[in-house]
């Protein structure tokens, strides 16, 4: 029976809802408050705290459809992807989970039922593996549904290995639950090579595993001793490209629908026919892991998650450029895989432009790049073949990574098609502070058995209340439970109920005191510990003891500016998604009492004039005065209210609506104010880039946004009053400087000083010159002349300008206004000022040559 990847997907959970499995959507590829891992690679990461036993949902059966992607780390298959049948960078995991419900049973039963009569798979085609010692599994197996022994395969213990290096036991890791495993497998036929679990043919593709089923019943120790868990669970997987192959009658999950779309998409893309060629299958896998990671916030950079997106996103693209790709192509596949997921590619849709653009970008970076770096490398390959060698040095690796941005799966890559290794080791050493930064994220431990265990559940009453009573149900030091604290000791405490707000949606915890008759407990920071909430803090007066009775007293002022800060927060959200568009994300956000901090996707700074329209959006809804109204409603009703939520982050059956008119309604647990017009004013204190497609905005509300402006005012001033100060300094220089070029003027001109019956006369024509200096240069030369008559025309912005001088020996004879209206009447002006010197303008420049001729037969008249 043929059926679609889709198809497969919906009959999955479905089955499981009606066996009581509430159906959860896919958490995020990037692990929230998991720093064990560098992606979600199974099922059950988003329920670890809930097998742990530190989270408790409102089920306790689940399903899900989990998005995982396995390329960095200790799981990662990029180097295989394309090359065998069945492994990716990104596939969907189906699972079903029971947290202390049903155990191996049941979940034995449902797998069988699903596959045998969902499905219709023939049950002669299935076998069956368990743990060598486990019972319990073969007597169901056998015993109740039939499955004869020799079908039935024990596993045991890698050889010389550990139980939990065993195919059929896992564990979270050297410690934690752990326990059992059994496994399904699918016969693809005597015609396909390969050998039954436990052979040394078992790694053939005749029989493949389709279904995992794993028993969580120990818990580990640090010392490796095994103790029984309370309440056992089960965590089971199915990869959804494996099972699609079988139903659809193909041996490879290249073959299914999902990869033959993608397939045929990129062979379009890059201009090549030959739909069997690897680099297609190579390209299609990678547009899935690609555009998924960047959905959920991951972007290309050179450390960490955005480390391995950028080497997923080049080796694609150096294989699309192997095919003949001209230009940039691997972002225009982002659309085929969003229609091609279905229901499954929603988010993908929504945020299609941006993925679109993250990828265009980076690859037309690499571009840049890839050409004379593919010309090095083979050039390299070249001399080896010459030479007679098999290996690439480390140093060349290391160039091609430093200078051409290759990293060394890609030229291993490279080197394989052409029958050379690389040396992997010596590229190590060359680049280890490079390497460092690429495997941080995946070197992570943790012993889960040190981490403070608590069954217990807070109530919190904080939303509305700031202060309330309730007995110490837990006190903590160092990690350690106790029954009593002194004076001076620092410690945990968790009340049955609480006012104190628990760190989470990137609201800070709150603080304040605890009281009891005998003590005084300073609460520095309240934190979540899995469903309790966790006072931290110092007990500063008397003693304190389990089971006492408390008045809690939360910092109601710090409470009051970090709710006006967090409502903010949501506008600024809004604003921002009003301003840029609809691509804009939360990326995350820190909410404090002094200021907030908003991060989100964009792949360009955001202009002064964008930020500057933000602010006003913002307090426009400030001004209007919304109430904020929070409802509580299940999960689909506050979809349909159009409700954001944050894509990938946990949600509860029931939610938060935060509504602030229609402008922002968002998923929130926190503490808000009463009326958008209680945040008073809102005012951006800096806008930057964080990391690639990331950008984070710091913003400052009521009393601290007036701080803000004052202080930029005051700013403003200073930098007025030492401009001023610097202007003056500026007008002394130029004037010092302007008297330095009179008097080398006036010195210039004395070479054109001529006599008039024995008195000297110099009339000059100047071009250009100040005319506020041309006092000055009269001045100058009638101290160089003595006696003497002197008269400078000048022209400076199609005007002329008149100054005359008359030693005051002469003005009985010559005025110096009488000489300078002479001029000043034919250029259609006139001037005036005393005998011994005068001023005058005109417009008419033409006219200025004859009017200076008229001067001398005037003079000779007169002197």
């Amino acid at each position: 029976m043929y059926m679609s990847t889709a198809e497969i997907r919906s009959a999955f959970l479905k089955f499981f809802e009606s066996k009581g499995h509430q159906i959860v959507e896919s958490s995020s590829l990037v692990p929230h408050n998991d720093p064990t891992l560098l992606f979600t690679n199974a099922g059950m990461n988003q329920f670890k705290d809930c097998f742990l036993g530190a989270e408790k949902r409102s089920y306790t059966r689940a399903t899900t459809a989990q998005r995982c992607v396995r390329a960095g780390g200790k799981h990662n298959d990029l180097e295989n992807v394309g090359f065998t049948a069945r492994h990716h960078t990104f596939f969907e995991m189906l699972g079903n989970f029971s947290f202390g419900d049903y155990f191996k049973e049941d979940a034995i039963k449902f797998a069988w039922e699903f596959l045998t009569e969902t499905l219709g798979l023939p049950q002669e085609k299935l076998l069956v593996t368990i743990y060598e010692t486990d019972d319990e599994a073969f007597d169901i197996w056998n015993k109740q549904m039939g499955i004869p022994a020799d079908r039935i395969i024990r596993i045991g213990d890698k050889k010389g290995g550990k139980a939990y290096e065993s195919d059929n036991f896992w564990t979270m890791g050297d410690t934690g639950p752990c326990g059992p495993c059994t496994e399904i497998f699918y016969d693809h036929g005597e015609h396909i090579w390969g050998g039954r679990p436990g052979t040394p043919e078992e790694d053939g593709d005749r029989f493949i595993e389709i279904w995992n089923n794993v028993f969580m019943q120990f818990n580990r120790h640090a010392d490796g001793t095994m103790e029984p868990l309370p309440k056992p669970a089960v965590d089971t997987g199915m990869g959804i490209e494996r099972i699609s192959a079988i139903m659809q009658g193909m041996h490879s999950n290249y073959e299914i629908d999902v990869f033959q779309t993608l397939i045929k998409a990129s062979a379009e893309a890059v201009g090549y026919e030959d739909l069997s060629n690897q680099s297609l299958r190579v390209i299609a896998d990678h547009i899935r892991s690609c555009s998924f990671l960047i959905v959920d916030g991951v972007m290309p950079s050179n450390e960490g998650r955005g480390y391995v997106l950028r080497r997923i996103i080049r080796r694609a693209v150096r294989h699309g450029n192997k095919l003949g790709a001209q230009g940039a192509f691997f972002h225009t596949l982002v659309g085929v895989l969003a229609d091609v997921m279905g229901e499954a590619g929603a988010e993908l849709k929504k945020q299609q432009a941006l993925v679109e653009k993250v990828l265009r970008i980076e690859e037309e970076n690499f571009g840049r790049t890839l050409e004379r770096g593919m010309s090095i490398l083979n050039d390299a390959l070249d001399v080896l073949k010459s030479e007679g060698k098999s290996t690439l040095d480390g140093e060349t690796v290391f160039k091609l990574y430093d200078t051409y941005g290759f990293p060394a799966d890609l030229t291993n890559d490279v080197a394989r098609e052409r029958e050379f290794n690389i040396d992997e080791e010596g590229f190590q050493k060359a680049m280890e502070a490079q390497r460092q930064r690429a495997r941080e994220a995946g070197q992570f431990g943790t012993d889960y058995n040190e981490t403070i265990k608590l069954d217990s559940t807070t109530e919190f009453c904080g939303y509305s209340a700031t202060d309330g009573e309730s007995n110490i149900e837990a006190i903590f030091v160092e990690g350690q439970p106790t029954e009593n604290l002194s004076s001076g000791q620092k410690a945990i405490i968790v009340l049955e109920q609480t006012p104190f707000y628990a760190e989470s949606g990137g609201q800070s915890g709150d603080t304040g005191v605890l009281k009891t008759e005998l003590g005084e407990f300073k609460i520095t920071d309240t934190q979540k510990l899995g469903n309790a909430i966790a006072h931290h803090g110092e007990l500063v007066e008397g003693v304190m003891s389990l089971g006492e009775k408390a008045k809690a007293v939360v910092n109601g002022a710090r409470r009051a500016q970090i709710s006006l800060n967090h409502s903010a927060t949501h506008l600024l959200h809004a604003a921002l998604r009003k301003v840029l568009g609809e691509h804009v994300t939360q990326k995350g956000s820190l909410v404090k009492a002094e200021n907030l901090r908003f991060d989100f996707s964009h792949l360009e700074a955001v202009t002064t004039a964008e930020l500057k329209q933000v602010e006003r959006l913002v307090n426009a809804q400030i001004r209007t005065n919304h109430e904020i109204e929070t409802n509580v409603m299940d999960i689909e009703s506050a979809k349909q209210k159009g409700a954001m939520a944050l894509f990938g982050e946990k949600y509860d059956d029931e939610v938060r609506v935060l509504s602030m008119g229609e402008f922002s309604t968002e998923l929130c647990g926190g503490i808000h104010a009463a009326n958008t017009g209680d945040i008073g004013l809102f005012k951006i204190t800096s806008e930057g880039g964080i990391a690639a497609g990331i950008r984070r905005i710091e913003a400052v509300t009521a009393d601290a946004a007036l701080d803000a402006i004052d202080v930029e005012q005051d700013k403003l001033q200073q930098k007025l009053v030492e401009s001023a100060k610097k202007s003056k300094s500026l007008e002394k220089e130029i004037q010092y400087l302007k008297d330095k070029m009179v008097a080398a003027e006036s010195a210039n001109i004395m070479g054109r000083v001529q006599e008039i019956n024995g008195i000297k006369v110099l009339i000059a024509a100047l071009e250009g010159a100040d005319n506020k200096n041309l006092r000055n240069m009269v001045d100058d030369t009638k101290n160089r002349i003595g006696t003497g008559v002197i008269l400078f025309a000048n022209i400076a912005n199609d005007k002329v300008g008149l100054v005359a001088g008359v030693t005051k020996d002469l003005t009985g004879k010559v005025k110096a206004g009488e000489l300078v209206n002479l001029v000043a009447t034919q250029v259609g002006g006139k001037g005036g000022g005393r005998p011994d010197m005068a001023q005058a303008g005109g417009t008419d420049v033409a006219a200025l040559p004859e009017a200076l001729k008229s001067v001398i037969p005037w003079l000779e008249e007169r002197l």
